[in-house]
């Protein structure tokens, strides 16, 4: 039986004062072998969050089954207001568990993240530059890499091809390039002309490197509105991410860019020393002016398909991309070692 009425029925929503989210998936099943670390190293990610993001960002973290210590300390920073959504689910996998984080929410721009980032002090200043004067980025990376220039990057040599902006620049922090290296455990990730230059484009004195990475990138909120897949068959990896993160972005018509210095570091599941400094060094973020997107998606599926499948199969392949990146600023002799 149903006695009254609802006084919420029929009743919008309120606007946000919030414009950016933050979603970060959690699964520390235990503490042994692999996750020995993993705690700890979710502590400092969620304080690092929490000190260099403004008042405006909502942070979400989704608990894909993780044990009953570490739900209770999420549960924990929701009560203290340090977060602002928990939700729990059993281990469904990282990306069910970010379609989830993201479900129910509108806002301009969405963070996807690890729970092993360590954000540094103007990850958000320098994203929203990214945003603001390059209208097309759709998804912005707070660390660079040299070696995503092949990675769903081919709309942008299509805009950009016959651009004098599009060029390669001297690399701004290489302890960043080979401390991400280190935290996958590949010290030779990078090759010793990757650690020296990146492919670049510059807009109003702002410069951008060209593509993005997984552990940590901001998208556009209009990026997921037409998402078609709601579930993925992997916990992780497989075609979820590109599936999921970086194919609805170009069908777009956006571009995937990263900052050109580094603003978050990769931590891996081995706590070390270094984490601990760099933690230290962290001051808490002032307030930030709300960012303004002013791209508007372009869903031509003719578009879509003649910059990414059809010039991607030309421009990407590497006998082809070693004459672009030498006409695009890399010596003979670079551009054999680049592409390796």
């Amino acid at each position: 039986m149903r006695i009254g009425y609802n006084p919420h029925k029929d009743k919008k929503q309120l606007q946000s004062d919030y414009f950016h989210q933050v979603i970060i998936p959690v699964y520390i099943p235990d503490y042994n072998g692999y996750f020995k670390d993993s705690f700890a190293i979710l502590k400092l990610c969620l304080t690092s969050l929490s000190k260099t993001s403004h008042n405006k960002t909502f942070i979400t973290i989704v608990n894909n089954g993780s044990s009953e210590e570490v739900t209770n300390y999420l549960n924990e920073l929701f009560l203290n207001k340090q977060i602002h959504e928990v939700i729990t689910t059993t281990n469904i996998g990282k990306l069910n568990a970010v379609l989830k984080g993201i479900i129910g929410h509108n806002f301009p721009l969405v963070t996807i993240a690890d729970s092993d980032v360590m954000f540094l002090n103007g990850w958000q200043k320098s994203t929203y530059a990214i945003f603001e004067n390059f209208p097309r980025a759709g998804a912005v990376c707070p660390t660079p890499s040299s070696r995503s220039l092949r990675t769903y990057t081919a709309n942008i040599y299509w805009d950009m091809f016959f651009s004098k902006k599009l060029l390669f620049s001297n690399v701004s922090n290489h302890k960043g390039l080979k401390m991400f290296a280190e935290s996958v455990g590949n010290p030779d990730f990078y090759n010793k002309i990757q650690l020296q230059k990146y492919l670049t484009i510059v807009s109003k004195n702002q410069k951008a490197v060209i593509g993005a990475g997984h552990f940590a990138a901001t998208y556009r909120g209009d990026i997921f509105e037409s998402v078609k897949i709601k579930y993925s068959n992997y916990k992780l990896g497989g075609n979820s991410e590109n599936q999921i993160l970086d194919v609805p972005v170009i069908k777009k018509g956006f571009w995937r860019l990263s900052t050109a210095e580094n603003y978050a570091y990769h931590m891996g599941n081995i706590l070390e020393d270094w984490m601990h400094a760099e933690s230290n060094k962290i001051v808490t973020q002032e307030e930030i002016d709300e960012v303004i997107l002013k791209g508007k998606p372009n869903n031509s599926e003719l578009l879509y398909f003649i910059k990414n499948r059809l010039f991607a199969k030309v421009i990407l392949n590497k006998k082809i991309m070693r004459y672009f990146i030498i006409w695009k600023g890399l010596s003979k002799a670079e551009a054999n070692e680049y592409l390796f």
